[in-house]
Protein backbone atom coordinates (compact mmCIF):
# COMPACT_ATOMS: atom_id res chain seq x y z
CA UNK A 1 0.00 0.00 0.00
CA UNK A 2 1.46 3.37 -1.07
CA UNK A 3 1.20 5.93 1.73
CA UNK A 4 1.55 9.64 1.02
CA UNK A 5 3.86 11.45 3.45
CA UNK A 6 2.58 14.57 5.23
CA UNK A 7 4.61 17.67 6.05
CA UNK A 8 4.74 19.18 8.56
CA UNK A 9 3.70 16.20 10.69
CA UNK A 10 0.17 16.52 12.12
CA UNK A 11 -0.28 14.89 15.51
CA UNK A 12 -2.73 12.07 16.26
CA UNK A 13 -3.48 11.08 19.84
CA UNK A 14 -5.24 7.75 20.40
CA UNK A 15 -7.13 7.37 23.67
CA UNK A 16 -8.11 3.77 24.37
CA UNK A 17 -8.84 1.94 27.61
CA UNK A 18 -6.23 -0.83 27.75
CA UNK A 19 -2.81 -1.34 26.16
CA UNK A 20 -3.65 -4.94 25.18
CA UNK A 21 -6.75 -3.78 23.31
CA UNK A 22 -4.80 -1.08 21.51
CA UNK A 23 -2.20 -3.64 20.39
CA UNK A 24 -4.88 -6.09 19.28
CA UNK A 25 -7.17 -3.67 17.45
CA UNK A 26 -5.40 -0.39 16.60
CA UNK A 27 -1.63 -0.94 16.54
CA UNK A 28 -1.49 -1.58 12.78
CA UNK A 29 -3.49 1.58 12.11
CA UNK A 30 -1.23 3.65 14.36
CA UNK A 31 1.89 2.31 12.64
CA UNK A 32 0.39 3.06 9.22
CA UNK A 33 -0.41 6.60 10.35
CA UNK A 34 3.17 7.03 11.55
CA UNK A 35 4.47 5.73 8.22
CA UNK A 36 2.18 8.24 6.47
CA UNK A 37 3.92 11.09 8.29
CA UNK A 38 1.78 11.58 11.38
CA UNK A 39 3.23 12.11 14.86
CA UNK A 40 1.39 9.39 16.80
CA UNK A 41 0.89 9.17 20.56
CA UNK A 42 -1.13 6.60 22.54
CA UNK A 43 -2.91 7.35 25.81
CA UNK A 44 -3.85 4.10 27.54
CA UNK A 45 -3.62 2.18 30.77
CA UNK A 46 -0.23 0.49 30.69
CA UNK A 47 -0.01 -3.10 31.89
CA UNK A 48 2.00 -5.60 29.83
CA UNK A 49 2.28 -4.14 26.33
CA UNK A 50 4.49 -1.09 26.76
CA UNK A 51 7.45 -2.59 24.80
CA UNK A 52 5.23 -3.43 21.84
CA UNK A 53 3.92 0.12 21.62
CA UNK A 54 7.21 1.92 22.13
CA UNK A 55 9.18 -0.44 19.87
CA UNK A 56 6.72 0.48 17.12
CA UNK A 57 7.95 4.06 17.37
CA UNK A 58 4.81 5.38 19.09
CA UNK A 59 4.85 7.72 22.09
CA UNK A 60 3.12 6.20 25.10
CA UNK A 61 1.23 8.28 27.68
CA UNK A 62 0.04 6.25 30.70
CA UNK A 63 -3.64 6.63 31.62
CA UNK A 64 -5.11 6.27 35.11
CA UNK A 65 -8.64 5.56 33.91
CA UNK A 66 -10.38 2.57 35.52
CA UNK A 67 -13.14 1.18 33.33
CA UNK A 68 -15.34 -0.02 36.18
CA UNK A 69 -14.89 2.95 38.51
CA UNK A 70 -18.16 4.30 39.91
CA UNK A 71 -16.63 7.05 42.04
CA UNK A 72 -17.93 10.35 40.59
CA UNK A 73 -15.09 12.35 42.18
CA UNK A 74 -12.50 10.09 40.54
CA UNK A 75 -14.29 10.33 37.18
CA UNK A 76 -14.48 14.14 37.25
CA UNK A 77 -10.85 14.34 38.34
CA UNK A 78 -9.84 12.06 35.49
CA UNK A 79 -11.67 14.16 32.89
CA UNK A 80 -9.79 17.23 34.17
CA UNK A 81 -6.49 15.34 33.92
CA UNK A 82 -7.44 14.24 30.42
CA UNK A 83 -8.17 17.80 29.36
CA UNK A 84 -4.77 18.77 30.73
CA UNK A 85 -3.10 16.09 28.58
CA UNK A 86 -4.97 17.33 25.53
CA UNK A 87 -3.96 20.94 26.20
CA UNK A 88 -0.33 19.90 26.55
CA UNK A 89 -0.26 17.62 23.50
CA UNK A 90 -2.36 19.86 21.22
CA UNK A 91 -3.24 17.01 18.83
CA UNK A 92 -4.49 17.77 15.36
CA UNK A 93 -6.72 14.69 15.59
CA UNK A 94 -8.03 12.88 18.65
CA UNK A 95 -9.06 9.26 18.09
CA UNK A 96 -11.16 7.83 20.93
CA UNK A 97 -12.07 4.13 21.02
CA UNK A 98 -14.96 2.60 23.05
CA UNK A 99 -17.62 4.04 25.35
CA UNK A 100 -15.72 5.71 28.19
CA UNK A 101 -12.96 7.19 26.02
CA UNK A 102 -15.64 8.48 23.60
CA UNK A 103 -17.67 10.17 26.36
CA UNK A 104 -14.83 11.37 28.59
CA UNK A 105 -12.56 12.18 25.67
CA UNK A 106 -15.23 14.27 23.95
CA UNK A 107 -15.82 16.29 27.12
CA UNK A 108 -12.08 16.78 27.61
CA UNK A 109 -11.66 17.75 23.95
CA UNK A 110 -14.26 20.49 24.39
CA UNK A 111 -12.56 21.76 27.55
CA UNK A 112 -9.15 21.73 25.87
CA UNK A 113 -10.35 23.34 22.64
CA UNK A 114 -9.40 20.36 20.42
CA UNK A 115 -11.09 20.68 17.05
CA UNK A 116 -10.88 17.36 15.19
CA UNK A 117 -12.28 14.34 17.04
CA UNK A 118 -12.78 10.81 15.75
CA UNK A 119 -14.95 8.69 18.04
CA UNK A 120 -14.92 4.96 17.34
CA UNK A 121 -17.42 2.55 18.84
CA UNK A 122 -16.30 -1.09 18.77
CA UNK A 123 -19.85 -2.17 19.64
CA UNK A 124 -22.67 -0.97 21.85
CA UNK A 125 -21.16 -2.46 25.01
CA UNK A 126 -22.65 -3.49 28.35
CA UNK A 127 -24.91 -0.43 28.64
CA UNK A 128 -26.83 -1.33 25.47
CA UNK A 129 -26.59 -5.15 25.49
CA UNK A 130 -27.49 -5.89 29.12
CA UNK A 131 -30.94 -5.81 30.70
CA UNK A 132 -29.64 -5.42 34.24
CA UNK A 133 -31.00 -2.60 36.37
CA UNK A 134 -27.66 -0.79 36.15
CA UNK A 135 -27.64 -0.94 32.35
CA UNK A 136 -31.26 0.23 32.08
CA UNK A 137 -30.50 3.22 34.32
CA UNK A 138 -27.36 4.17 32.41
CA UNK A 139 -28.82 3.73 28.92
CA UNK A 140 -30.85 6.98 28.73
CA UNK A 141 -28.02 8.94 30.38
CA UNK A 142 -25.52 7.65 27.83
CA UNK A 143 -27.96 8.37 24.98
CA UNK A 144 -28.36 11.98 26.12
CA UNK A 145 -24.58 12.30 26.37
CA UNK A 146 -24.18 10.99 22.83
CA UNK A 147 -26.61 13.60 21.48
CA UNK A 148 -24.77 16.39 23.28
CA UNK A 149 -21.20 15.31 22.48
CA UNK A 150 -21.15 13.55 19.11
CA UNK A 151 -22.78 16.23 16.97
CA UNK A 152 -20.18 18.95 17.39
CA UNK A 153 -18.51 20.47 14.33
CA UNK A 154 -15.68 18.39 12.87
CA UNK A 155 -16.48 15.38 15.02
CA UNK A 156 -16.92 12.02 13.29
CA UNK A 157 -18.22 8.72 14.63
CA UNK A 158 -16.83 5.44 13.28
CA UNK A 159 -19.28 2.53 13.49
CA UNK A 160 -18.49 -1.02 12.41
CA UNK A 161 -21.80 -2.39 11.17
CA UNK A 162 -24.98 -1.26 9.48
CA UNK A 163 -27.20 -2.16 12.45
CA UNK A 164 -25.35 0.27 14.72
CA UNK A 165 -25.57 2.96 12.03
CA UNK A 166 -29.35 2.47 11.92
CA UNK A 167 -29.58 2.51 15.72
CA UNK A 168 -27.68 5.79 16.07
CA UNK A 169 -29.55 7.53 13.26
CA UNK A 170 -33.06 6.18 13.97
CA UNK A 171 -32.67 7.12 17.65
CA UNK A 172 -31.47 10.59 16.62
CA UNK A 173 -28.28 10.18 18.60
CA UNK A 174 -26.18 11.68 15.81
CA UNK A 175 -26.60 13.28 12.40
CA UNK A 176 -26.13 10.70 9.65
CA UNK A 177 -23.54 12.87 7.88
CA UNK A 178 -21.21 12.57 10.87
CA UNK A 179 -21.03 8.75 10.70
CA UNK A 180 -18.30 6.81 8.91
CA UNK A 181 -18.96 3.09 8.39
CA UNK A 182 -15.58 1.36 8.65
CA UNK A 183 -16.11 -2.34 9.12
CA UNK A 184 -13.87 -3.65 11.86
CA UNK A 185 -10.20 -3.35 12.66
CA UNK A 186 -9.08 -5.20 9.55
CA UNK A 187 -7.21 -8.48 9.18
CA UNK A 188 -3.66 -9.17 8.13
CA UNK A 189 -4.53 -11.82 5.54
CA UNK A 190 -0.87 -12.83 5.25
CA UNK A 191 -0.54 -13.62 8.94
CA UNK A 192 -4.02 -15.15 9.21
CA UNK A 193 -4.00 -17.64 6.37
CA UNK A 194 -5.37 -21.19 5.94
CA UNK A 195 -3.28 -24.09 7.18
CA UNK A 196 -3.43 -27.87 6.83
CA UNK A 197 -6.60 -29.72 7.74
CA UNK A 198 -6.82 -30.53 11.45
CA UNK A 199 -6.75 -34.25 12.20
CA UNK A 200 -8.49 -36.06 15.03
CA UNK A 201 -11.86 -35.33 16.65
CA UNK A 202 -13.33 -31.99 15.47
CA UNK A 203 -12.21 -29.10 17.66
CA UNK A 204 -14.69 -26.26 18.16
CA UNK A 205 -13.09 -23.08 19.48
CA UNK A 206 -14.80 -20.11 21.09
CA UNK A 207 -12.25 -17.33 21.46
CA UNK A 208 -13.30 -14.18 23.33
CA UNK A 209 -13.19 -12.47 26.65
CA UNK A 210 -15.03 -14.74 29.07
CA UNK A 211 -18.17 -12.65 29.51
CA UNK A 212 -21.76 -13.79 29.83
CA UNK A 213 -22.86 -11.45 27.02
CA UNK A 214 -20.36 -13.07 24.66
CA UNK A 215 -22.52 -16.20 24.90
CA UNK A 216 -20.04 -18.30 26.86
CA UNK A 217 -22.84 -19.84 28.91
CA UNK A 218 -24.70 -20.87 25.75
CA UNK A 219 -21.52 -22.36 24.28
CA UNK A 220 -21.01 -24.50 27.39
CA UNK A 221 -24.65 -25.63 27.36
CA UNK A 222 -24.40 -26.54 23.66
CA UNK A 223 -21.24 -28.56 24.41
CA UNK A 224 -23.11 -30.41 27.17
CA UNK A 225 -25.98 -31.22 24.80
CA UNK A 226 -23.68 -32.64 22.13
CA UNK A 227 -21.51 -34.54 24.57
CA UNK A 228 -24.62 -36.14 26.10
CA UNK A 229 -25.59 -37.25 22.59
CA UNK A 230 -22.25 -39.03 22.36
CA UNK A 231 -20.82 -36.76 19.67
CA UNK A 232 -17.05 -37.04 19.52
CA UNK A 233 -15.66 -33.49 19.54
CA UNK A 234 -13.60 -31.09 21.64
CA UNK A 235 -15.13 -27.83 22.86
CA UNK A 236 -12.53 -25.22 23.76
CA UNK A 237 -12.73 -21.78 25.38
CA UNK A 238 -9.83 -19.46 24.54
CA UNK A 239 -9.49 -16.16 26.39
CA UNK A 240 -9.46 -14.72 29.87
CA UNK A 241 -12.04 -13.20 32.16
CA UNK A 242 -12.28 -9.42 32.44
CA UNK A 243 -12.92 -8.56 36.10
CA UNK A 244 -13.58 -4.88 35.31
CA UNK A 245 -16.48 -5.79 33.02
CA UNK A 246 -19.85 -6.20 34.80
CA UNK A 247 -20.56 -9.28 32.65
CA UNK A 248 -17.34 -11.07 33.66
CA UNK A 249 -17.51 -14.80 34.37
CA UNK A 250 -15.81 -15.82 37.60
CA UNK A 251 -12.81 -18.14 37.61
CA UNK A 252 -14.68 -20.43 40.01
CA UNK A 253 -17.40 -20.86 37.39
CA UNK A 254 -14.79 -21.67 34.73
CA UNK A 255 -13.18 -24.22 37.06
CA UNK A 256 -16.59 -25.81 37.65
CA UNK A 257 -17.19 -26.20 33.91
CA UNK A 258 -13.77 -27.74 33.39
CA UNK A 259 -14.35 -30.19 36.24
CA UNK A 260 -17.61 -31.33 34.59
CA UNK A 261 -15.50 -32.46 31.62
CA UNK A 262 -17.48 -30.96 28.74
CA UNK A 263 -15.11 -28.14 27.80
CA UNK A 264 -11.43 -27.26 27.80
CA UNK A 265 -9.98 -23.87 28.66
CA UNK A 266 -6.77 -22.86 26.93
CA UNK A 267 -6.55 -19.46 28.63
CA UNK A 268 -5.38 -16.23 27.05
CA UNK A 269 -3.38 -16.44 23.82
CA UNK A 270 -1.43 -13.72 22.01
CA UNK A 271 -0.90 -15.88 18.93
CA UNK A 272 -4.42 -16.45 17.61
CA UNK A 273 -3.14 -17.80 14.30
CA UNK A 274 -1.75 -20.83 16.14
CA UNK A 275 -5.11 -21.30 17.89
CA UNK A 276 -7.04 -21.28 14.63
CA UNK A 277 -4.63 -23.79 13.11
CA UNK A 278 -5.82 -26.22 15.81
CA UNK A 279 -9.51 -25.53 15.23
CA UNK A 280 -11.98 -27.12 12.82
CA UNK A 281 -14.85 -24.74 13.62
CA UNK A 282 -14.96 -21.33 15.30
CA UNK A 283 -17.97 -20.25 17.35
CA UNK A 284 -19.15 -16.94 18.81
CA UNK A 285 -22.71 -16.93 20.23
CA UNK A 286 -22.51 -13.28 21.32
CA UNK A 287 -25.53 -11.12 22.18
CA UNK A 288 -24.29 -8.14 20.12
CA UNK A 289 -20.99 -7.04 18.56
CA UNK A 290 -19.38 -4.20 16.67
CA UNK A 291 -17.58 -6.43 14.21
CA UNK A 292 -15.76 -9.24 16.03
CA UNK A 293 -12.11 -9.37 15.06
CA UNK A 294 -11.93 -13.01 16.11
CA UNK A 295 -14.48 -13.99 13.45
CA UNK A 296 -12.67 -11.98 10.78
CA UNK A 297 -9.40 -13.70 11.67
CA UNK A 298 -11.07 -17.12 11.77
CA UNK A 299 -12.62 -16.58 8.35
CA UNK A 300 -9.27 -15.38 7.01
CA UNK A 301 -7.81 -18.69 8.23
CA UNK A 302 -10.44 -20.58 6.24
CA UNK A 303 -12.52 -21.72 9.22
CA UNK A 304 -16.31 -22.17 9.07
CA UNK A 305 -18.12 -20.11 11.68
CA UNK A 306 -21.18 -20.61 13.86
CA UNK A 307 -22.40 -17.35 15.36
CA UNK A 308 -25.57 -15.64 16.50
CA UNK A 309 -27.77 -13.69 14.11
CA UNK A 310 -27.06 -10.36 15.81
CA UNK A 311 -25.46 -7.05 14.79
CA UNK A 312 -21.76 -7.45 14.11
CA UNK A 313 -21.72 -11.22 13.74
CA UNK A 314 -23.99 -11.20 10.69
CA UNK A 315 -21.72 -8.60 9.09
CA UNK A 316 -19.09 -11.30 8.49
CA UNK A 317 -21.10 -14.55 8.67
CA UNK A 318 -23.23 -15.15 5.57
CA UNK A 319 -25.69 -17.88 6.52
CA UNK A 320 -25.06 -21.19 4.72
CA UNK A 321 -22.19 -19.63 2.74
CA UNK A 322 -19.25 -19.24 5.13
CA UNK A 323 -21.00 -20.32 8.30
CA UNK A 324 -24.28 -20.71 10.14
CA UNK A 325 -26.27 -18.12 12.08
CA UNK A 326 -28.47 -19.07 15.02
CA UNK A 327 -30.80 -17.12 17.32
CA UNK A 328 -29.09 -15.59 20.38
CA UNK A 329 -29.48 -17.19 23.81
CA UNK A 330 -30.66 -20.50 22.28
CA UNK A 331 -28.16 -23.23 23.23
CA UNK A 332 -30.22 -26.00 21.59
CA UNK A 333 -30.16 -24.17 18.24
CA UNK A 334 -26.45 -23.52 18.69
CA UNK A 335 -25.85 -27.22 19.38
CA UNK A 336 -27.78 -28.22 16.25
CA UNK A 337 -25.76 -25.85 14.04
CA UNK A 338 -22.48 -27.08 15.49
CA UNK A 339 -23.60 -30.68 14.98
CA UNK A 340 -24.32 -29.97 11.30
CA UNK A 341 -20.73 -28.86 10.73
CA UNK A 342 -19.12 -31.44 12.99
CA UNK A 343 -20.71 -34.22 10.92
CA UNK A 344 -19.90 -32.72 7.50
CA UNK A 345 -16.20 -32.01 6.93
CA UNK A 346 -16.76 -31.26 3.21
CA UNK A 347 -19.25 -28.54 4.11
CA UNK A 348 -16.71 -27.11 6.57
CA UNK A 349 -14.07 -26.91 3.85
CA UNK A 350 -16.42 -25.20 1.38
CA UNK A 351 -17.57 -22.67 3.96
CA UNK A 352 -14.01 -22.01 5.07
CA UNK A 353 -12.87 -21.30 1.51
CA UNK A 354 -15.78 -18.90 1.00
CA UNK A 355 -15.00 -17.09 4.25
CA UNK A 356 -11.40 -16.53 3.15
CA UNK A 357 -12.59 -14.92 -0.11
CA UNK A 358 -15.02 -12.64 1.77
CA UNK A 359 -12.26 -11.36 4.06
CA UNK A 360 -9.86 -10.75 1.19
CA UNK A 361 -12.50 -8.77 -0.69
CA UNK A 362 -14.11 -6.78 2.14
CA UNK A 363 -12.20 -6.88 5.43
CA UNK A 364 -8.46 -6.82 4.80
CA UNK A 365 -6.28 -4.63 6.98
CA UNK A 366 -5.30 -2.51 3.97
CA UNK A 367 -8.93 -1.60 3.25
CA UNK A 368 -9.68 -0.54 6.84
CA UNK A 369 -6.45 1.44 7.24
CA UNK A 370 -6.92 3.34 3.97
CA UNK A 371 -10.51 4.27 4.87
CA UNK A 372 -9.40 5.56 8.28
CA UNK A 373 -6.47 7.55 6.89
CA UNK A 374 -8.84 9.03 4.31
CA UNK A 375 -11.11 10.15 7.15
CA UNK A 376 -8.12 11.82 8.86
CA UNK A 377 -7.20 13.64 5.65
CA UNK A 378 -10.77 14.80 5.16
CA UNK A 379 -10.96 16.23 8.68
CA UNK A 380 -7.61 18.02 8.43
CA UNK A 381 -8.63 19.59 5.12
CA UNK A 382 -11.68 21.30 6.67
Amino acid sequence: MQIKQLSPAPKILFFITEDWYFCSHRLSLAIAAKDAGYDVAVLTRVQNHEPIITNAGLRLIPSTMVRRSQNPFHEVSFIKQLAGVYQKEKPDILHHVALKPVLYGSIAARLAGCRNVVNAMAGMGFVFTSNTIKARILRPLVSISYRMLLNRPNHRLILQNRDDVALFTDSHLIESGKIALIRGAGVDTTEFSPGPEVAGPPTIVMASRLLWDKGVGEFVKAAKILRREGLEARFVLVGDSDPENPAAISYSQIDEWIAEGDIEWWGYHNDMQSVFLKANIVCLPSYREGLPKVLLEAASCGKPIVATDVPGCREIVRHCKNGLLVPPKKPAALAEALKTLILDSDLCQRMGATGRKIVEKEFSQEIVIEKTLALYREMLAR
